[in-house]
């Protein structure tokens, strides 16, 4: 890749005409990273849910940079602007993108250059949010510090003041208040946007598409042959479907994209004859076709059937269905999920970067942690080869050694100050010297 450059710009206008904004490719997206965090008063960790990052160009060479996330899950005045219920909300929020982050980069200064920026850029949003995650979004928004801008550049791009929020931030699960009020700007990006957000009967072209099946009849053939000695909990009497039929449809239904059990039952009702009966869906003599389990049929069995005895049986095929070079493990704390004596679940999963797919998982004991479990977690992958990633928590020299010798695998662990000497050895260093971003 060509160097990108950041350059100062003279008091010679440049013509906007040229200016081009474009999302970011792989190859720069750490350079983009690198001057947010550098530049931006907020500095940069990383972007909330969906997002999108941009460069703006100006003959080739970078003068600002955007980003682009999921909406705030609350904002009063946004929500009263549209009107719309509750129930609503949680469903149409992914129409809704959030404008996190907007840097004109050092030593750029033309007139008009942001309020272009922002034209040029909403032009091309809801196209490229819909090629990367399946669905496009109707209204922009953005939050300003009226102690610091004025917002000038949103109000020349025709975004709406709607009002200020009332200082509350969101960590983890719980708001606070941290008393920074914010101006809300919002930017309708079709003149339906409201009708869209808003209408009971949702626009079906607005709602996130599950993908077709996309398995081989071996790939299918492998997962029916997993499933088959879990144990059934349903009671004899009546059963129309199979039980690996009901839960071979659910998981191929969540790895094509379903999120539900009504978006599973829907995945299952688009899959064609030859597909269903690839599942061993039940075949009804009198009109001679394959029927697929109806919603409350799959969400019976799947809250009913022993999660870890299937999670055993799954991992094994998923890890045989993506082929990743890249493998990630990290720990949760379960929303809701709490054992007998009260305290909450926690688990530990290894996922294939690529595809985001978990490909095993552990729950840790209540009186124990993450790093004891990492290399139960991982014993029984196929890691040759592969890089492993994980957070400074487990950067452990036992599991390091684990990982090279017996896995014959490499890894990328964070370091931080639970491993301080390590940490002033690389800093000593002076990697950024000899090869900067």
């Amino acid at each position: 890749m060509s160097q990108v450059a950041t350059p100062s710009h003279s008091n010679e206008s440049s013509p906007l005409h040229s200016l081009i904004v474009r999302p970011v490719t792989q190859y720069e997206r750490s350079h983009w990273v690198t001057l947010m965090a550098t530049h931006h008063y907020l500095g940069f960790r990383s972007l909330v849910g969906e997002s999108i990052r941009y460069v703006a160009e100006l003959q080739g060479q970078w003068v600002a940079l955007l980003g682009w996330c999921a909406a705030a899950l609350k904002c009063r005045p946004r929500d009263r602007w549209i009107g719309w219920p509750q129930v609503i909300q949680w469903q149409r929020l992914h129409l809704i993108a959030n404008n996190a982050r907007f840097l004109i980069l050092p030593g750029i200064h033309l007139p008009n250059l942001a309020s272009k920026i922002l034209s040029l850029n909403l032009k091309r949003l809801a196209k490229d949010w819909e090629e990367i995650y399946g669905h496009p979004v109707v209204l922009a928004e953005t939050f300003v510090d009226s102690s610091r801008f004025a917002g000038t550049c949103y109000k020349a791009a025709n975004w709406l003041y709607l009002g200020h929020t009332r200082g509350f931030g969101k960590s983890s699960r719980r708001y606070f208040h941290h008393g920074q009020s914010k101006a809300l700007f919002v930017r309708p990006l079709h003149k339906r946007a409201l009708r869209w957000l808003t209408d009971p009967l949702p626009n079906p072209t607005l709602i996130r598409e599950v993908t077709p099946m996309r398995f081989t009849k071996n790939q299918i053939d492998d997962l029916l042959d997993g499933l088959r000695a879990l144990p059934d909990p349903r009671h004899k009497q009546g059963l129309r479907h199979r039980k690996i039929s009901i839960i071979a449809i659910a998981i191929c239904a969540v790895l094509c994209g379903a999120r539900s059990y009504a978006a599973i039952a829907e995945w299952a009702k688009r899959c064609s004859q030859k597909m269903r009966k690839r599942l061993w869906c039940r075949f009804d003599e009198k009109t001679q076709r394959y029927v697929p389990p109806s919603e409350p049929t799959i969400r019976r069995l799947l809250q009913s059937i022993d999660a870890e005895a299937a999670d055993q049986h799954l991992g094994g095929w998923l890890r045989g269905l993506f082929t990743g070079d890249a493998i990630g493990f990290d720990g949760k704390v379960l929303k809701g999920a709490r054992r007998e004596d009260g305290s909450q679940v926690h688990l530990l999963s290894a996922f294939v970067h690529q595809e985001g797919i978990t490909v095993a998982q552990r729950q840790i004991a209540a009186k124990s942690n993450e790093i004891p479990a990492a290399r139960a977690l991982l014993e029984p992958l196929d890691l040759k080869g592969k890089v492993i990633t994980a957070d400074a928590m487990h950067t452990q020299r036992q599991l390091a050694r684990f990982l090279v010798e017996e896995k014959q695998a490499d890894y990328c662990f964070t370091v931080k100050d639970n491993q301080s000497t390590l940490k002033e050895d690389i800093a000593e260093l002076a990697l950024s010297e000899h090869f900067p971003p």
